[in-house]
């Protein structure tokens, strides 16, 4: 692995829908560096909660232009990774 498990992995994505899947599938998303492909994402993510990961799903969200007054920008892009892990795993992130 030439980046660090925690350059690759920035934050857990915690939403309704992300629980319900947790809830149901097993499986876990991850906010995580543009660069990085699954086989990164799947070691860093063995490294630092000491799981098995079974299969990793990468999408890509691409920034949206924004406006404040006059003055518009453009949010930065995002990687989301969704991981499942095998069965009997478990990731406790709160």
């Amino acid at each position: 692995m030439n980046h660090s498990a925690y350059s690759i992995l920035l934050r857990p994505v915690l939403t309704e829908k992300s629980t319900a899947e947790t809830e149901r599938s097993n499986t876990y998303r991850f906010e995580v560096a543009t660069k990085a492909n699954r086989i990164e994402i799947s070691k860093a993510v063995e490294h630092v909660f000491n799981v098995e990961v079974e299969t990793v799903r990468t999408m890509v969200r691409i920034g949206k232009v924004r406006r404040r007054g006059r003055h518009v920008y453009q949010t930065s892009d995002r990687k989301i990774a969704v991981v499942q892990l095998k069965e009997g795993q478990k990731i406790d992130l709160i």
